[in-house]
């Protein structure tokens, strides 16, 4: 079965509905489960619920059908999310073109000449779609 992960701040913000939007419209597609991830950091100490995360989420949305929510706590977000994508063998990562930047960060302090799409294709073996502020998207194939 096909698996799209769709990482989320909480509470929902547009960009994050916008991400949320195409993952659920490329789960579609795809014929796939989704699933939407929040990840609470300890530092913060938010303690959001996967029932909190839900009704915000069919709150924009509306019941999403094949979906699981998760709620997972760290202290990095980047390396938090790329630990659920290989854990659950996620087929497809959608995230916000934010994320993307932390995650470009992230490896150039990991790697001395980092190339994150050679990453993302060597750590999570799937495809990354990248979701601007306006709702565009960058299919990046791994």
């Amino acid at each position: 079965m096909t698996l799209v992960v769709v990482p989320v701040r909480y509470p929902l913000t547009d960009h994050s509905e916008a991400t949320l939007r195409e993952g659920v419209r490329v789960a579609a597609e795809r014929d796939a489960d989704l699933t939407v991830l929040h990840v609470d950091l300890y530092q913060n100490v938010g303690n959001v619920s996967r029932s909190d995360l839900k009704r915000a989420v069919e709150r924009r949305l509306g019941r999403l059908t094949r979906a699981r929510f998760a709620v997972r706590r760290g202290f990095l977000v980047e390396e938090t999310i790329l630990e659920e994508v290989v854990a659950e063998d996620a087929d497809v990562v959608v995230i916000g073109s934010k994320q993307a930047g932390r995650w470009r960060r992230m490896v150039q302090k990991l790697l001395s000449d980092p190339d994150i799409d050679a990453y993302l294709r060597d750590q999570l073996d799937c495809t990354v779609i990248t979701v601007d502020n306006a709702g565009s998207v960058a299919d990046n194939e791994h």
